[in-house]
């Protein structure tokens, strides 16, 4: 329940929401290079500080999903479910900023992955079980399914998890992610901040 003074807005996990220096990190948030990101889907939360000089608190409440299908076109948040030779598989969390009440499935296709070097592209340097993705829609596939696009510079893996340590990984360039705690470099295909109308990579 939001506190009197706060404010809320629809959230994809992922989404980058603030600075530390203007907030504190709430529930289903969390902490990366100086920003904050939505852990989960849900409202934007900003509960006003009682004390003076205290600092907001920024959160990702849960909210009752609304009723939302997919299309080709549609930007897409999803999580990677399983990742084989030739293609990933995912669950579609949300399009836009809405989540969804009904399940969908959707592949990333070896071919969709990236834009060059097609043939050259490995599947599991890209993608991992558990990784948050954004992606386009291409086209309805088969029983629910959609196929996926990572191939342009603002898609691709917003969101993973160090395999070595649990914690979230931190983007080091197009194709690497690092542990902060481990300093191990693990390959993804990242989604690249701000790279919106970039031709893919």
């Amino acid at each position: 329940m939001a506190a009197a003074g706060s404010r809320e807005t629809p959230v994809c996990a992922g989404d980058r929401l603030g600075t530390t220096d203007l907030y504190e990190a709430g529930e289903g948030v969390y902490v990366r290079d100086g920003f904050l990101f939505a852990g989960i889907v849900g409202l934007q939360h900003i509960e006003q500080p009682a004390g003076r000089g205290a600092k907001p608190v920024l959160g990702v409440v849960p909210r009752g999903i609304q009723p939302l299908v997919p299309k080709p076109g549609d930007l897409v948040t999803v999580k990677i479910s399983r990742v084989a030779q030739t293609a990933a598989m995912a669950l579609v969390l949300c399009v836009g900023r809405q989540a969804l009440s009904t399940e969908f499935k959707g592949v990333i296709r070896q071919q969709d992955v990236r834009a060059t070097e097609i043939d050259r592209v490995v599947m599991y340097d890209c993608f991992r079980p558990g990784d948050i993705v954004r992606a386009e829609v291409v086209s309805l596939g088969d029983a629910r399914s959609y196929y996926l696009s990572t191939a342009k510079n603002e898609l691709g893996v917003v969101y993973a998890r160090s395999a070595a340590a649990g914690v979230p990984l931190v983007p080091t360039g197009w194709v690497t992610m690092m542990c902060p705690e481990t300093r191990t470099v693990e390959k993804r295909k990242v989604a690249r901040l701000g790279a919106a109308g970039d031709e893919g990579r």
